[in-house]
């Protein structure tokens, strides 16, 4: 849902079907337990927050009333759905951005939020070094990302069907190690691991939780 190319860019034929499939494709996950993981998550965001890749505003509902809340997205498709979700929400501004590049000045972000987004960005640290410049003194991330599998089957399973997946995922990578990755520029507060029920095996393994930036 976001990345490094043009943002004016995407707004093709895929795209719009990408979106369109987006909600529907998730609901069955969503119903048997995700829904309530991001609430739970997102009980943690407070102060000024930026959600990258926000798609078509699932998150929308689960922030808490008080919070101050920057949606970014650069997919065309994605970003008019998004809209409309967060009509009648107060404190709920989406933009048109990318992960890599928030129209945000430094030290300027309490909470940055992260929810199934470092899977599919075509460059990780380059995000994640993005995070690090918007985040406050004392700022978190919070994320909830499918991740490459611990189960060696289930990781070889992974790595065959990364081709695949992505091409089916608009860029999605299912064998993407995101817990090192964050590592590189973050210091994991907590984690704690789940299982994306009523989804594909090879996104059923989840990382859930909170980071700062390296010390």
């Amino acid at each position: 849902m976001a990345g490094g190319d043009d943002v004016g860019a995407r707004d093709g034929f895929g795209e719009r079907f990408g979106a369109a499939l987006y909600d529907p494709f998730l609901r069955r996950g969503e119903r048997l337990g995700l829904a309530g993981r991001r609430a739970e998550l997102l009980r943690r965001a407070h102060g000024r927050v930026v959600e990258i890749g926000a798609g078509t505003g699932l998150n929308v509902r689960h922030y808490p009333p008080a919070a101050e809340v920057v949606l970014s997205e650069p997919v065309a498709a994605m970003y008019r759905r998004l809209e409309k979700r967060v009509r009648g929400h107060a404190g709920m501004r989406p933009v048109r951005a990318d992960a890599d590049a928030l129209p945000m000045a430094d030290a300027s972000v309490d909470t940055v939020v992260s929810t199934l987004v470092l899977c599919t960005v075509p460059d990780v640290d380059r995000v994640l070094a993005e995070l690090v410049r918007v985040l406050r003194p004392g700022g978190r991330l919070l994320f909830l990302e499918h991740v490459r599998a611990e189960d060696p089957k289930l990781a070889r399973r992974q790595t065959r069907l990364a081709g695949p997946w992505a091409a089916f995922a608009q860029g999605c990578r299912c064998d993407r190690d995101t817990v090192a990755l964050v590592k590189q520029r973050f210091d994991i507060e907590d984690l704690s691991t789940a299982s994306w029920r009523g989804m594909p095996s090879v996104v059923h393994p989840l990382i859930i939780g909170t980071a700062t930036p390296a010390r």
